[in-house]
């Protein structure tokens, strides 16, 4: 998440089944059409490298207090993708959280986006028995009917992560990972930096420090200064053979900082800070490297928005939510957006209500919790967008719920 997080989603409860309908009482789009299940097993599916034509739209949902299938009937379509965060290192509770984020991806016939975050260090997610049991639980997976698209080290350029700021380092551990996610059938790697503007993100607790190897590696222009005018991307590239996918965090947090205000974004905002083009009320960010140009097409990758959302600060007046959340997804769903980017392949909307420490306080990303926004919101989803298609299937291995 950006600009600054140090927020931890992992959990993966489920929510009881009740709750959840009373909770999606009176939920004005329509159902999807029900996910059968039959006796024939799951195939195992291809290696996820994005559609031919159109853009898959995902879910960052709040697992400890939703289900898919809930999330599924409030936005009236199965979703395409799904994310969810483990650390890395897996503890057994990690592969169990995992396994049964998979069982609910598989019945909307949509792919895990699996997030890994190495909060152990680079070091111990580079261990051979860590590469090991990762392989062996995409096969499982996999072999469940069920694809994956493995995130490691998102937001990597940041310095509020424990792997942040640390390029060789980090480049050298996506390899490995890399490599371990390319033996399972069905799995693929993407690499996520976050929005250059901004950068180096100065202050934060896992900054580069000057006078390391990671300092210099950073002054991209060698100046003896790390700041924005150097790369924010360049030094973490892992390179095209690790890499399946390309992505990006890109948020609405506000027009200025300090962030938390709850303002309507700006004409333009997300096309131009996925090109590099944004130089507006947040600051000029035209130093920033056209990421869609430099990673998508230059690279030949599918490009992903990983994560988005506007932010509505609910500690102050939330009387325009509407009008903020449906002016960037206006932005972010546009009409044109295929032809403009026809090599974004993918879309995950952030369906968070959770405490940001950058603003001290809740933030409401959610696009479905609030009856009137859901209403704009399902109404709003363009003809463009791809969804899960569920199969009439069992798993034949891997999570069985």
């Amino acid at each position: 998440m950006s600009p600054v997080s140090t927020a931890i989603r992992s959990a993966l409860v489920p929510l009881a089944a009740g709750v959840l309908a009373a909770a999606l009482a009176g939920c004005s789009a329509p159902a999807p059409p029900a996910a059968s299940s039959a006796s024939t097993p799951c195939p195992v599916p291809a290696r996820p490298t994005g559609p031919a034509h159109g853009v898959l739209y995902g879910v960052n949902l709040d697992w400890g207090n939703e289900q898919l299938s809930g999330y599924a009937t409030a936005l009236g379509h199965h979703p395409a993708v799904a994310v969810s965060f483990s650390g890395f290192p897996f503890t057994d509770t990690d592969r169990k959280n995992i396994q049964g984020a998979a069982d609910q991806v598989r019945r909307q016939g949509a792919t895990l986006l699996l997030t890994l975050e190495p909060h152990a260090g680079l070091a111990a997610a580079s261990a051979p028995s860590a590469l090991g049991d990762l392989t062996a639980l995409l096969k499982g997976i996999n072999d469940s009917g069920v694809p994956v698209i493995v995130r490691f080290g998102q937001e990597m350029n940041g310095s509020w992560y424990e792997w942040g700021e640390q390029p060789g380092e980090y480049v050298a551990a996506f390899d490995k990972v890399a490599a371990a996610v390319h033996a399972a059938p069905s799995s693929a790697t993407m690499w996520a930096p976050n929005y250059g503007g901004g950068y180096p993100f100065a202050g934060g607790k896992y900054e580069a420090k000057k006078g390391t190897a990671d300092f210099a590696a950073l002054d991209t222009n060698h100046d003896g200064v790390l700041d924005g005018r150097d790369d924010p991307y360049a030094p973490y590239w892992p390179g095209d053979a690790a890499v399946d996918w390309v992505g990006m965090s890109l948020y609405h947090w506000g027009n200025t900082y300090p962030w938390g205000a709850n303002v309507v974004p700006e004409p333009g905002k997300f096309a131009q800070q996925l090109t590099g083009t944004y130089n507006g009320a947040g600051g000029n960010d035209l130093a920033v490297p056209d990421f869609y140009t430099d990673y998508g097409i230059r690279h030949a990758k599918p490009v992903a928005i990983a994560e988005t959302a506007a932010l509505v600060n609910t500690s102050r007046d939330t009387s325009d939510a509407l009008t903020v959340k449906q002016a960037w997804w206006d932005q972010v769903l546009a009409p044109d957006i295929p032809a403009r980017f026809p090599d974004l392949k993918m879309v995950n909307w952030f369906e968070w209500d959770k405490y940001e420490s950058e603003v001290n306080a809740t933030v409401d990303w959610t696009a479905t919790k609030d009856p009137a926004v859901r209403a704009a919101f399902t109404k709003a989803l363009p003809s463009w967008l791809d969804y899960g298609t569920p199969a009439a299937c069992t798993p034949a291995t891997g999570p069985t719920g």
